[in-house]
């Protein structure tokens, strides 16, 4: 018998137009997701209201396009753009059309504290239709780069150290222009060195008080853990005491370090093999079930994902 095989013509055109309906399956999470977003107010979402001629993307559609991405771990905007073209669903969900990633970007920051509330509601509404069942959830992180290089990196006791030197450099400097009797080549120059060093002085007057403000943070933190300890202590008698608790303190350690391109970022890396970089610890939390629905999110400055 004869070995028959499908013809695959990809050169013929359609002859009635296509409905994307028919191509994506009735249980796909891109129909919850299409509904649940048309029920929030778009009110809440920011517009150019200015306009420039083109029409806008409706908050709805990119908010969805957010949502089933998301859920289907795309996260990078110029993959969601790229998904708006492969992906049968994604582009049922946008009608065929196609948001660029700058759109998609400003979108989502012009919008987080709205996006973040919807998000919420997606998911009650998905709990209240059994769609969402958290039974088991997945977590995992990742370190984001952040756009700081480490070597603009300074510890607290350099920071102190820094800022004694630079006050003496201006002392020096403002002393030097005011004696100053013959005209310099440049008479420009010594002011712009004072400028530059009151600058740098005023940066790590900044870094030592984020220093000193983390430092109070994390012994305010801490206290209760340490009056915890003392009261058990006290409560065990004789030598059983055990050693006496240390209180924790507001002071930075010497070696605490800051960044003074972007503070909030810490020095960490992902494992011993690799190096030490500038970043963020971003953790997402994500139902196993059949949704797949992102339920958490948190980024942090904790280089390890053990205390997430």
């Amino acid at each position: 018998m004869a070995l028959r095989l499908k013809n695959t013509d990809r050169h013929t055109p359609l002859l009635l137009p296509p409905d994307l309906r028919d191509w994506v399956a009735e249980d796909d999470l891109v129909h919850f997701v299409i509904q649940a977003v048309e029920r929030l107010p778009p009110a809440t979402f920011a517009l150019n209201h200015k306009g420039g001629g083109d029409e806008q993307y409706s908050p709805h559609t990119l908010l969805a396009l957010l949502i089933y991405c998301y859920a289907n771990g795309l996260f990078s905007s110029r993959r969601i753009e790229r998904a708006t073209y492969r992906d049968v669903a994604v582009r049922y969900l946008t009608a065929d059309t196609h948001p660029d990633h700058d759109t998609i970007c400003a979108f989502r920051r012009n919008n987080l504290e709205a996006i973040a509330a919807a998000f919420v509601d997606v998911l009650e509404l998905a709990q209240e239709l059994k769609l969402l069942s958290l039974g088991t959830v997945s977590l995992d992180g990742t370190h984001l780069k952040a756009s700081a290089s480490k070597d603009k990196s300074v510890t607290y006791q350099r920071a102190q150290e820094l800022r004694t030197q630079l006050r003496q450099d201006v002392s020096a400097l403002l002393q030097q222009a005011e004696c100053a009797d013959q005209p310099a080549p440049d008479p420009q120059a010594l002011p712009k060195e004072i400028a530059r060093r009151e600058k740098l002085l005023q940066k790590m007057d900044q870094a030592c008080t984020r220093l000193e403000a983390r430092a109070q943070a994390r012994a305010d933190v801490e206290r209760a853990d340490y009056e915890r300890k003392v009261a058990a202590r006290q409560a065990r008698a004789g030598s059983a005491q055990g050693p006496e608790p240390k209180p924790p303190t507001a002071t930075p350690a010497p070696d605490e370090q800051i960044n003074l391109t972007d503070p909030d970022a810490r020095l960490m890396r992902k494992n011993k093999r690799e190096g030490y970089t500038q970043s963020y610890n971003a953790q997402a939390v994500v139902d196993t079930g059949a949704s797949r629905l992102v339920v958490g999110q948190r980024v942090s400055d904790c280089a390890s994902d053990a205390g997430q």
